[in-house]
């Protein structure tokens, strides 16, 4: 995602993207100033994860110290988004904005790029191998769809064996209801 905007003659345009670890943050850094390497600076911040297990980073890249970085890594945790980070591109137009004028520019960009980013809540999955015999194969994809799960692999051989991709909170619901259909005799092994 990106935007852009202008303040007193300098260009700001802010990047946003998804990323999952801190060597991914670093390539997308990388790869906005290898698109851009002209730009006066590339100011980023990042939150990698979510709650209490987050991972933070951020730069000022040479303008004035907590003028940049900081507002832009306060929009991004106001947020309340995870595994994000937002590189905000300036190209100088030959006026000092002062302090003041950084922060409120460097927010600014941040909160625009934010606000047209998509947002996806992240569901912990988990992986089941459910073995059932023929007659319980229909029902039990349609357990499978009933409790929000994705089927990723279906071999049939003497009994099918269907690999699944499912929400945490739904596991245990998922396994006792195939039990239940299948008097016990289902094979669920959690990979």
């Amino acid at each position: 995602m990106r935007c852009v905007s202008e303040v007193a003659h300098s260009r700001f345009i802010a990047t946003a993207g998804l990323v999952t670890s801190v060597e991914a943050a670093r390539a997308f850094i990388a790869g906005v100033r290898a698109e851009m390497p002209d730009a006066s600076h590339h100011v980023y911040a990042y939150i990698i994860g979510h709650g209490n297990t987050t991972t933070l980073g951020m730069s000022d890249d040479g303008e004035p110290s907590g003028t940049a970085g900081r507002p832009v890594m306060g929009v991004v945790k106001g947020s309340g988004l995870g595994d994000v980070i937002v590189v905000v591109t300036r190209y100088f137009g030959g006026t000092l904005l002062g302090t003041g004028g950084l922060v409120h520019a460097y927010g600014d960009a941040a909160k625009a790029v934010l606000a047209i980013m998509p947002r996806e809540e992240k569901i912990e999955r988990r992986t089941l191998v459910i073995v059932v015999d023929y007659a319980s194969y229909e029902q039990t994809r349609r357990l499978i769809a009933a409790h929000a799960s994705t089927i990723t692999i279906e071999e049939f051989a003497a009994d099918v064996t269907i690999e699944v991709s499912v929400p945490l909170e739904q596991q245990p619901l998922l396994a006792s209801a195939v039990t239940e259909l299948t008097a016990g005799k289902a094979q669920i092994v959690e990979m």
